[in-house]
């Protein structure tokens, strides 16, 4: 059987003050009436959780180790409450990314959607991990992979191609980059988040690997590897959304010819509990559309 939620609150609202009387004033309940919760909780747990000494409070043991959960349970409890009681014209819908394609592709098309939408606000979180669900305020990402993920729907957003880039002035006569042969002769710009894809585009062009563990510069993020290629710093390795705005504008170039496709892509992904919710399926049909249309969108 569950202990009490109200022993439990007052349980927690003690423990964070060390004081029955801050929680008394906390909760609105008399100083008496949180020493009778805490003590019928104790009973009900079979357990001590505070050790009263004069004028100071003190956790037991027992209740040190309970207390983390416990307060973890309230703070779902608030969040879900707070995602119950949001009205729909006023919806927040999270989108979580990487940093990288939402800088150089995602934020430059949201703003239509936001003008179309006006009653859902868009914020856009990024991360190089994948979202948990269920721990993060997260409604639903933007994931390169394969497409399977246990829980969530998945639905196909873009394909990804991957090719080496640099700036403009990165090749000289004494210094050329013709052929993908020339790459011995510069500085391999790498992620540490896709630290295969030089080895796997080198194999595609008829090079060895071992070209890819020359000593060259490593980035957490390949939104930084691709700045420093700008800077002139070395040859990176682009994925098709993350530069074709840059190369658009004369900031990098790609000297060579070969084009590795990738057998993942982009996908747009959220709980299957939560998929359909209305916010979540316009947001979706949208930036797929956009996808599609190579152009931000309104509808």
């Amino acid at each position: 059987m569950l202990p009490s939620l109200t022993g439990l609150r007052a349980f927690e609202a003690a423990a964070r003050h060390m004081s029955f009387t801050r929680a008394a004033a906390e909760l609105n309940v008399t100083q008496t009436a949180i020493s009778h919760q805490i003590r019928r909780l104790e009973e009900q747990l079979g357990l001590a959780l505070f050790v009263r000494r004069n004028r100071a409070l003190a956790l037991t043991r027992e209740a040190q180790e309970y207390l983390p959960a416990i307060r973890t349970a309230f703070e779902e409890l608030r969040r879900a409450t707070e995602k119950l009681r949001r009205p729909d014209h006023e919806a927040v819908l999270t989108v979580s990314t990487t940093a990288s394609l939402a800088i150089k592709w995602l934020v430059t098309r949201v703003a239509s959607f936001q003008d179309a939408h006006p009653g859902i606000e868009v914020r856009l979180t990024t991360s190089t991990h994948l979202v948990d669900f269920q721990r993060e305020e997260v409604d639903m990402a933007v994931r390169f992979g394969r497409g399977h993920w246990a829980g969530l729907r998945a639905d196909w957003l873009m394909a990804e191609d991957m090719f080496p880039v640099c700036s403009p002035a990165l090749p000289t006569a004494e210094r050329p980059l013709r052929r993908p042969e020339d790459l011995a002769h510069h500085t391999l710009l790498h992620t540490s988040t896709w630290r295969e894809d030089w080895q796997l585009w080198l194999t595609a062009a008829g090079l060895p690997v071992t070209l890819a563990g020359r000593r060259g510069l490593t980035f957490d993020q390949s939104l930084t590897a691709l700045q420093a290629a700008m800077e002139g710093l070395g040859v990176a390795m682009g994925r098709t959304h993350l530069v074709e705005s840059d190369i658009a504008a004369g900031r990098l170039v790609a000297p060579f010819d070969v084009v590795l496709p990738q057998d993942a892509g982009y996908y747009v992904v959220a709980p299957q509990a939560t998929a359909a919710s209305p916010k979540i399926a316009r947001f979706r049909d949208w930036l797929i559309a956009s996808a599609r249309t190579g152009d931000a969108i309104g509808g």
